[in-house]
C-alpha cells in the first residue's frame, strides 16, 4: 500500500512539472506530445491571454493529474479504514478463553465452546459437554447476535480412520446489528491468534452456510 502511494506521488510530481510550464513549445516532456500540427489552430493552442498559452496536451496532463489525486484520496481512505479496524481489533481476551480451549484441544473435555464479546473483552459464554452433538451446538448459537465458536469435530476418513479437527466458526447472522458485525469481524484474527491449534475456519451468516454436510466436506 505504501508503495502505491509513493508511485502515485511521483506521477503527480511529474504531471505538476508538466502543467507548470506556460507554453508547450518551451518544454521538453518525458514523453513526446501528440502531433497537433494538422489540427485547427483552435485545438492546437488555447489562448487564455496574450501572455499565456495552454496546449491540449497540457490540459490532458492536468486531467490526468486530477485523476491521480482522486486515486491517492481513495488509497488514503482505504488505509484509514484499515487503521480503524486495527484499532478496533485491540480487543482483550480473557484467560478463561485460552484455558478452556487448551482443555478442549488436549483433554477433549468439551465438544464445543461459544465465545462472545462483552465489555471490550472476549469471554466464554457456553461450554458443550463431550457427548453433545453438532445440532446441539448450532442450536446454542443466538439467531440475531454474532459469536465466535470452536467445535471439535470427529469424522471417519475414506481409509476408515477415526480423526478429529478443531473448527473455528465466526457466526455473523444477517439479522445482527451492523456495529456488532464490524466489531466481531475486526477482532476475529486477533482472537484466533490466541487459540493455537485451529485447523479449519468457517464464516457463516446463515445456518445453511455451516451445515453438517459443509463441515464434513471441509474436514475431509
Amino acid at each position: 500500500m505504501v508503495g502505491h502511494i509513493i508511485i502515485t506521488w511521483r506521477f503527480a510530481l511529474i504531471v505538476v512539472d508538466i502543467i507548470s510550464h506556460r507554453s508547450i513549445e518551451n518544454f521538453q516532456p518525458l514523453f513526446p506530445p501528440p502531433n497537433f500540427s494538422s489540427s485547427p489552430a483552435f485545438f492546437s493552442t488555447l489562448i487564455i491571454s496574450p501572455e499565456i498559452r495552454i496546449s491540449p496536451f497540457s490540459l490532458l496532463s492536468f486531467l490526468c493529474f486530477l485523476l491521480l489525486l482522486r486515486f491517492l484520496q481513495t488509497v488514503l481512505s482505504v488505509i484509514l479504514l484499515e487503521n480503524m479496524a486495527n484499532s478496533a481489533s485491540g480487543m482483550a481476551v480473557s484467560d478463561e478463553c485460552k484455558l478452556k480451549f487448551l482443555e478442549l484441544k488436549s483433554k477433549r473435555n468439551y465438544r464445543f465452546i461459544i465465545f462472545k464479546i462483552e465489555n471490550q473483552t472476549v469471554v466464554v459464554e457456553k461450554l458443550g459437554n463431550p457427548d453433545e452433538t453438532y445440532e446441539d451446538f448450532t442450536e446454542s448459537l443466538p439467531a440475531d447476535e454474532c459469536r465466535y465458536a470452536v467445535f471439535d469435530f470427529d469424522f471417519i476418513t475414506e481409509e476408515n480412520c477415526q480423526k478429529s479437527k478443531i473448527f473455528f466458526i465466526a457466526w455473523s447472522p444477517d439479522t445482527s446489528r451492523v456495529r456488532s458485525k464490524m466489531v466481531y469481524a475486526s477482532s476475529k484474527d486477533r482472537f484466533k491468534r490466541e487459540l493455537d491449534g485451529i485447523q479449519v475456519e468457517l464464516q457463516a451468516t446463515d445456518p445453511s452456510e455451516m451445515s453438517l454436510d459443509i463441515v464434513k466436506s471441509r474436514a475431509l
